[in-house]
């Protein structure tokens, strides 16, 4: 498996040395601040989905999905904003700079192009050479190294756009493989920060785990990431089960403008590591997010649900709740200093 360098890399001894003086580092593993089950008997947990895969109803879309061709006018600008890119990809400008959340650009979740998950059929092709048109990156942060947000090729065609790379303990071994160079990767812990370009930026816990191969399960951290910027203050959860971890962050950051939150590829098997969206809003609120958005949806299809069910679960929840919740589609950029009362439109009604 190592052979292929989209494995990635693992973590050189003098970092587990390190890690072993963490609390959340055990016996060569991260750990999760709660008891948490990566996998469960479905008959032991009912309460997410009761139906068989082959009794799920358009778990692919029926068509292509309809995206929105790239404003790079509005990105380059000196407002904040974010775009979506599809699953739990998006481009942020903070104080007018240009941040990407887990770049995962290719069409495949694989490390290998021949086999995996593929991407979503899109009405436009903003992934081909999305990359190529973007402006220089100020940074770029990863929130784990699974194949849906930590991607080989897209880091790869990056290295020469990005000046920074911040990434949870261990991930900077597989950006290093990758020809990164070491000076411009930033690892941190949970609850660690730093200040770059003016920004605050600090790495958060989750409730998930980490790996790119059977051998190296939980051998790196994962986590979500806030950004601070003068004007907007938002928190991305990465993937994360429903913890207490959100009060804490809630607590010590919110309240955030914008929270982009985990909630879909649930599954009855994996309910401790992935949240259901009624959960997702629930974390909204525990951080304090005054508009939230649903993500890790809309590119490919990891479980037992429909496609477009987290989204609209989500919806209701948030209207039952009065949460503010937008819903653009992928491509389209949200001005943050004003676009935040945004009625959704079902554009994933194919």
């Amino acid at each position: 498996m190592n052979i292929d360098p989209a494995f990635g890399g693992d973590p050189t001894t003098e970092q587990k040395e390190t890690y072993e003086q963490l609390d959340n580092y055990v016996d060569g593993n991260f750990i999760n601040d709660m008891p948490t089950r990566v996998f469960v008997n479905p008959s032991d947990n009912p309460s997410t989905s009761d139906v068989s895969v082959s009794e799920v109803k358009d778990r692919h879309p029926a068509g292509p999905i309809p995206v929105s061709a790239i404003d790079w006018s509005k990105i380059e600008g000196e407002n904040d904003s974010m775009t979506w890119l599809g699953h739990s990809a998006f481009l942020l400008s903070i104080d007018d700079k240009k941040l990407l959340i887990d770049p995962m650009l290719s069409p495949v979740a694989s490390p290998v192009s021949f086999v995996g998950i593929e991407r979503y059929e899109y009405s436009e092709e903003i992934m081909l050479h999305i990359i190529d048109e973007m402006p220089p990156i100020d940074a770029v942060f990863i929130t784990h190294d699974h194949y849906d947000h930590l991607d080989y090729q897209s880091i790869v065609k990056l290295n020469n756009k990005v000046s920074h790379f911040f990434v949870p303990l261990g991930c900077n071994a597989h950006l290093t493989r990758w020809g990164i160079p070491e000076e411009k990767i930033t690892e941190l812990n949970w609850w660690e920060e730093a200040e770059y370009r003016g920004l605050t930026v600090g790495l958060t816990p989750a409730r998930h785990g980490s790996g790119r191969d059977p051998f190296n399960i939980d051998t790196t951290l994962w986590g979500g990431w806030v950004i601070l910027g003068n004007e907007t203050r938002i928190y991305a959860s990465g993937d994360s089960g429903y913890g207490t971890h959100f009060k804490e962050i809630g607590n010590k950051y919110g309240p955030f403008d914008l929270t982009l939150i985990e909630g879909a590829q649930y599954d009855r098997s994996w309910p401790d590591i992935h949240m259901i969206p009624e959960q997702s809003v629930q974390a909204n609120l525990d951080v304090n997010g005054e508009t939230m958005m649903l993500m890790h949806w809309g590119a490919f299809t990891l479980a037992n649900h429909g496609w477009n069910e987290p989204i609209e679960r989500a919806l209701k929840e948030a209207n039952e709740r009065d949460v503010n919740i937008i819903a653009p589609k992928i491509g389209d950029t949200v001005m943050l200093d004003s676009g935040l009362q945004m009625t959704p439109v079902p554009w994933w009604d194919l």
